[in-house]
């Protein structure tokens, strides 16, 4: 009995993705020398199946509890920061479905005859989606009918956010609640990839294999465009100089633990110390780095609309640009409410297959798919959106010509203790917003 326990606890206390990895590996062991039993598949179907079951709830209660919770902050610069992660989510999004029109990853549907409804011209996908708007929102939830449920819930988080402070908190709790619900099945993914992964193998081979590493590239490659191309663009574009010097000390100094984290919340602390060493003003970066840890979400952008198009490219359906375009915008938007849940991008795939009338079992076996792949997507994901919050917050301010040059900021990164001294008047009027920043 000491030994199970003993072994339980190490299990537990083990990282996620190790797990995941071992999942893996005893997914595709058992596919060699145990093939073809079915309660080994049966570990992925029960995840999917549970994926499918709380992930409407968890998006409209979610979203409420946002919307209800938020308070208007005074302006100190964060609506300027706050547009360029919009427009980095919009650009990346964007990119994702030139990438993947180009490269053509695709799925792996396991035991699934889907038979969805391909979407006709760009009026038939705006006239369903205004009609998905209005759906009764207990039919939606029952129906997996994610349009539906965003609208529902963003109306009623509206709504409630005039409510009072103790419906707030409730609303806030069940929300954590239902967080907390997501987590335990999460924590189970080990479990659920090796069966997924052990019928993938068992339904096409180890060629099954090789669409998941091909998809894997294809994202990854998309977030490192994302972080070398489209975020230098922006910030040239907001401050008229060499992006690259503060893009390549952000990637470092936050990207990089972003990346082994895996977690833009427990990632803010080193976001504020280096904004804090980069000489931005502490009213703006600690508003706008949390917020931005909540909202900044272009990783996540591009893991949804990626794989959204991979299932709309595995089963045939004929798309245009513009309804690939369209979403991507309501890809953006949702990646908005993805923070704080673990895998939270995946789970909000479905609303945007939605839209092209696949339906909610394909879905889910694309989110399983996204679990699949989570060892490295969601690490890179994590590292783009987390490094950006500061990117963004440097170039705002530099921006309006509130902070020192990029030019100098370069030159600064190596001794940022020697450029507070060359600044004494700056550093002075700091010292006392810096420790109640500093606390947060």
């Amino acid at each position: 009995m000491k030994a199970l326990k003993s072994i339980v606890s190490f299990w537990c206390q083990m990282s996620l993705v190790r797990r995941i990895l071992i999942g893996m590996i005893v997914g595709v062991l058992l596919s060699i020398v145990y093939p073809a039993h079915g309660w080994v598949e049966l570990f992925g179907a029960m995840f999917v199946t549970a994926l499918k079951g709380f992930a409407p709830v968890l998006v409209l209660l979610l979203v409420i509890s946002s919307l209800a919770m938020h308070k208007k902050t005074e302006d100190s610069g964060v609506g300027r920061i706050v547009s360029l992660y919009l427009i980095s989510m919009v650009l990346s999004g964007t990119l994702a479905v030139i990438v993947s029109f180009v490269f053509k990853p695709t799925v792996v549907f396991n035991g699934l005859t889907v038979h969805s409804t391909p979407p006709g011209a760009l009026s038939d996908v705006v006239y369903n989606l205004v009609l998905s708007f209005v759906k009764n929102p207990v039919v939606s939830v029952s129906e997996g009918n994610f349009i539906g449920i965003l609208a529902a819930a963003v109306l009623f988080g509206i709504a409630a956010n005039k409510a009072t402070d103790t419906t707030k908190t409730v609303l806030k709790d069940i929300g954590d609640a239902m967080c907390r619900v997501i987590a335990w099945i999460v924590s189970f993914a080990p479990l659920g990839v090796m069966g997924l992964v052990y019928a993938s193998i068992n339904a096409g081979g180890f060629q099954s294999m090789k669409v998941y590493g091909y998809l894997v590239l294809v994202l990854v490659g998309t977030m490192a465009a994302s972080a070398l191309i489209i975020i230098p663009l922006i910030v040239f574009w907001q401050t008229g100089r060499n992006p690259y010097p503060l893009v390549l000390r952000c990637l470092k100094e936050s990207g990089i633990p972003a990346f082994f984290t895996r977690s833009s919340a427990a990632n803010i602390p080193v976001n504020m110390e280096l904004c804090k060493n980069l000489g931005l003003d502490s009213a703006t970066y600690s508003v706008s780095i949390p917020l931005g840890a909540t909202i900044n979400m272009s990783g996540a952008s591009i893991t949804i609309t990626v794989l959204t198009l991979a299932a709309v490219q595995t089963l045939g359906i004929n798309i245009s640009w513009a309804s690939a375009l369209l979403m991507c915008i309501v890809a953006t938007l949702s990646a908005c409410g993805s923070s704080g849940v673990a895998g939270g991008s995946l789970l909000l795939i479905p609303l945007a297959c939605s839209m092209f009338g696949i339906p909610a079992d394909a879905a889910m076996q694309v989110v399983g798919a996204g679990f699949v792949i989570s060892v490295i997507q969601d690490s890179c994901e994590t590292a783009l959106n987390s490094s950006s919050d500061v990117i963004f917050t440097a170039a705002a301010e530099m921006g309006r010509g509130a902070s020192r040059s990029l030019k100098r900021i370069a030159e600064d990164s190596a001794e940022p203790e020697a450029s507070e001294a060359a600044e004494p008047s700056m550093a002075a009027g700091k010292a006392s917003a810096e420790p109640e920043a500093d606390k947060k």
